[in-house]
């Protein structure tokens, strides 16, 4: 006797209906004379679906489906349905342009599926994500330490649950877990078998999960979306950037996209609109410097070089520096690229390549404003150097950065890139270079026994501080280090740098939860450090200094000419912050070569 499989027959039915409902919805869109479409071989695009209420689209048959500028695709039934005119309507009056395609039951089920993917906190709508307190509060709630968050954030991105709901609530998630914890970067990238999620703390790379590569496809392209990247563009590098509103507070979220071997790696850098809230007093300069520097500063004319490498905290220092010259009496323009945070009653431009505005038209361009100062974001070429310089010498006051390894370098530097040496020092005032290091955290930190090697050389470095900076010497030498016990996830940092600000307050508004594990510190979540502080040196253009230039210097001359003016290297004020219990020494040769005299 014949053996018949009911489930293949059962199937073949199944399709023959799906087959005949598209192809009435075919013949009615010629009816309707609207258009057809088949949202099975359709994506359906969630920020046009969050357009229209699910119960609404489900009372009047409808869903839109595909959004791009203000022209919306929607797709229901019946175009004659009651409910139509008033939803047209609406979309209309929020500058919306629908076009109705007529569609299958299955179809339209399909699109209202995806409702549950529309999370209620996030609104990713041209460049914008909204998170909610209660995702906030979920990560804090759960957070203690670096390893709590791992575990949460690799259960979130592992969970078929949490999968199911959609790449934009995992998106949500991971960048609500970043700022619980005060992360300045997002880095996810592809390996051969899965990808790797890390974020930034404090300067250092900590790995946070590992996970398949299906979910990153997804939530590259809604970063993608979202920041105004090309989708289909895959083997170019791409910079974009979105916003995140959290309790009527902007997050500016910078999107970086770099095409690799096992695909594109995507960084998120953070920027955080309160970090910026710095003062010079609180930066770590010490007392000299930072009295030199406000002198500086107010001077009519002159200019002020930030050096040191991406990631060492330069436009902070700017930043810090512009706020406290700003006052409506004067006219202050800046050229950024691009702009990361927005100063009130300052004028700021961004500088756009592809169109021509680069940071020597946007010189020149600030320069018929009738400023009074002028902050160029980093001098790169010689047209910009020379511009700047002569700026400096006809009644600006000029602010900018240059990447040099010290101080010293910015004199050779600025004559490598064609500058007259005769008039280098009539308008440099002050080179400034300076980098990051983590601060301690102040409840968990152990006093340390030195080495011969670092007691040696802590000597060394305290016998070359000249009597002319002013600094009162430490009468014993005592280091300071993180408490062994409390390493957080037991990992060496992965990386360092970043280009987010000093943070002076290791307390922030979404700082680790306290830990009920003993082991665990309360204040920096098992770290060890928390918050960064910079250290320092400048060279003042004095007459010493403009002799040695005019000899076209190496590095070593100008080091030997400011010697006199007693103001601290970057080794020296290092150490004395080391001393003091602010960082330790490790931390400090993380960051600087304490063998090579620099100043």
């Amino acid at each position: 006797m014949p053996q018949f499989d009911e489930t293949l027959r059962i199937k073949k039915v199944e399709e023959l209906r799906l087959r005949e409902a598209e192809d009435l919805a075919k013949v009615l869109s010629q009816k309707y004379q609207v258009l057809y479409a088949d949202l099975s071989r359709t994506s359906i695009n969630t920020d046009a679906l969050r357009l229209i209420d699910e119960d609404q689209a489900r009372k009047a048959g409808v869903a839109a489906f595909q959004l791009s500028g203000h022209t919306l695709s929607l797709a229901t039934l019946s175009p004659k349905g009651d409910q139509i005119p008033v939803i047209l309507d609406d979309l209309r009056r929020k500058h919306y342009e629908p076009t109705i395609y007529m569609v299958s039951p299955t179809s339209l089920a399909r699109a209202w599926e995806r409702y549950k993917e529309v999370s209620d906190a996030a609104n990713t709508k041209a460049g914008l994500i909204e998170i909610s307190s209660e995702h906030l509060q979920f990560f804090l709630s759960r957070i203690n330490s670096i390893g709590d968050l791992e575990k949460n954030i690799h259960e979130v991105l592992t969970s078929e649950k949490e999968q199911g709901q959609g790449v934009s609530k995992i998106l949500e998630i991971i960048l609500a877990g970043a700022i619980a914890v005060g992360a300045s970067d997002i880095h996810i990238e592809p390996q051969e078998a899965l990808v790797r999620l890390r974020f930034r703390l404090d300067g250092v790379l900590h790995d946070m999960s590992e996970f398949a590569r299906e979910p990153y496809a997804l939530i590259l392209s809604r970063v993608k979306l979202i920041s105004g990247l090309k989708l289909n563009v895959k083997q170019t590098a791409q910079d974009g950037r979105f916003t995140i509103n959290l309790d009527a507070k902007e997050f500016e979220i910078r999107t970086s996209v770099l095409p690799g071997g096992f695909g594109e790696s995507l960084v998120l850098r953070i920027l955080d609109p309160e970090s910026i809230e710095i003062s010079l007093e609180t930066m770590g300069m010490e007392a000299k410097l930072l009295t030199l520097v406000e002198q500086e500063i107010r001077r009519p004319n002159g200019m002020l070089l930030v050096t040191g490498p991406t990631g060492s905290g330069k436009s902070t220092t700017l930043y810090a520096a512009l706020r406290r010259i700003n006052s409506p009496e004067i006219k202050i323009i800046t050229i950024e690229d691009p702009i990361e945070y927005h100063l009130k009653g300052i004028e700021q431009t961004q500088v756009n390549d592809e169109r021509g505005y680069t940071f020597l038209e946007g010189l020149r361009s600030a320069l018929r404003q009738d400023p009074d100062v002028i902050m160029v974001g980093e001098i790169r070429d010689s047209e910009t150097a020379k511009i700047a310089i002569n700026s400096s010498l006809t009644g600006h006051l000029v602010f900018s950065t240059l990447h040099t390894n010290n101080a010293a370098g910015s004199f050779p530097r600025l004559i490598d890139l064609g500058v007259n040496p005769k008039v280098i020092t009539s308008a440099l005032s002050v080179a400034l270079a300076q980098r990051l290091v983590r601060r301690l955290c102040g409840s968990c930190k152990i006093q340390a026994t030195p080495s011969p090697e670092e007691w040696k050389l802590v000597q060394e470095v305290l016998a070359s501080i000249p009597l002319e900076a002013g600094v009162t010497m430490p009468t014993t030498i005592s280091l300071w280090k993180p408490r062994q016990d409390n390493q957080g996830t037991g990992r060496r940092p992965q990386g360092v740098d970043g280009n987010e600000p000093v943070d002076p307050n290791p307390t922030t508004p979404y700082a680790l939860r306290p830990s009920s594990s003993p082991a665990t510190c309360q204040t920096c979540g098992g770290i060890g450090y928390k918050g960064r502080i910079a250290i320092f040196e400048a060279i003042i253009t004095d007459r010493a200094v403009e002799e040695a230039i005019q000899r076209n210097p190496s590095e070593r001359d100008i080091v030997i000419a400011a010697r006199p003016q007693g103001i601290l290297d970057m080794r020296q004020d290092g150490i004395l912050k080391a001393l003091r219990g602010i960082t330790s020494l490790e931390e400090l040769q993380r960051v600087v070569d304490l063998h090579t005299e620099s100043n």
